[in-house]
């Protein structure tokens, strides 16, 4: 079993503290996924404060640390409002679990007593895609509004859209393509997609939300960016929130890009999904 990010630490500090210790602590929080440059920039700031008020004690330490990556962990929740036409882009690389995601923030708003809700099937590339939604539709007792394989996206938020306004008010959530080997093109698609979104939704009642898969690491990092530089991105979904390497992703997307975290997904079942809890998190990637 490889050694969580906690485990790691509590060996460091059997250590003195000295300038090897905040090196290897460097070292350690850039192999936790934190990300090179926000690693040097937290022990620098640490190091320079338990140094300022002569702190060697391991718990006063960590305090400081804690304090000091949650200053870069942010979240947000996501409530539609109500008597309105809400419209929410879900972006993300293919194989992140996005599909499954939508799925899940479904049945978590179904629960929560949103009755007007529609999935639209905007990966219209992924002839698997247009099928996989359908099916959790079904399983989660939700309309799907999906187009044949191959046509325009846009149209399909258009008429999911149009669906909930019939209505009068609810929530559409439209699992978009994320086929990154083509920048230009999914930057291009997903502006047009993001146009039809924004005229769509009643003022102040569009979200583009990104699914990022945690065990990923910095490379959860440079999709948010692609997708920030794009359209903006306004909150992030974290799947295999519960894997071993539970990453330091969420600091350094925080710390670079101050997108705030809603969700986190850890399982495979539609339930599997809570919101984002920073003080958790902070403690959990400690070990504390």
């Amino acid at each position: 079993m490889k050694k969580t990010f906690g485990e790691k630490l509590k060996q460091l500090f059997s250590k003195n503290i000295n300038e090897d210790f905040y090196d290897d602590l460097t070292d350690m929080l850039v192999e936790g996924d934190v990300g090179a440059k926000a690693s040097y920039q937290i022990v620098e700031e640490l190091e320079s404060i338990c140094s300022k008020e002569k702190i060697k004690d391991q718990n006063q330490i960590l305090q400081k640390l804690k304090e000091l990556l949650l200053k870069d962990v942010f979240s947000c929740e996501l409530n539609p409002t109500e008597g309105k036409v809400n419209v929410w882009m879900i972006l993300g690389v293919n194989g992140v679990g996005k599909t499954t995601s939508v799925a899940k923030m479904a049945n978590w708003y179904k629960s929560k007593g949103e009755d007007n809700l529609v999935l639209a099937s905007s990966d219209t590339f992924r002839a698997a895609a247009i099928e996989q939604l359908a099916m959790h539709g079904e399983k989660v007792g939700v309309r799907v509004v999906s187009h044949q394989h191959g046509s325009d996206p846009s149209a399909v938020v258009f008429d999911a859209a149009e669906a909930v306004k019939a209505k009068g008010s609810g929530l559409v959530l439209a699992d978009t393509a994320g086929r990154l080997h083509n920048k230009e093109n999914l930057v291009r698609e997903l502006q047009k997609i993001d146009k039809i979104c924004a005229s769509k939704a009643d003022e102040g009642c569009y979200k583009k939300i990104i699914v990022i898969d945690a065990t990923t690491g910095q490379n959860a990092l440079r999709q948010a960016e692609v997708f920030n530089e794009a359209v903006g991105v306004d909150a992030i979904i974290m799947t295999k929130y519960d894997s071993t390497a539970k990453g330091g992703v969420a600091i350094s997307i925080g710390k670079e890009l101050h997108i705030p975290i809603a969700f986190v997904c850890t399982g495979e079942k539609y339930e599997d999904i809570d919101v984002f809890k920073p003080e958790e998190y902070i403690d959990e990637f400690l070990g504390l």
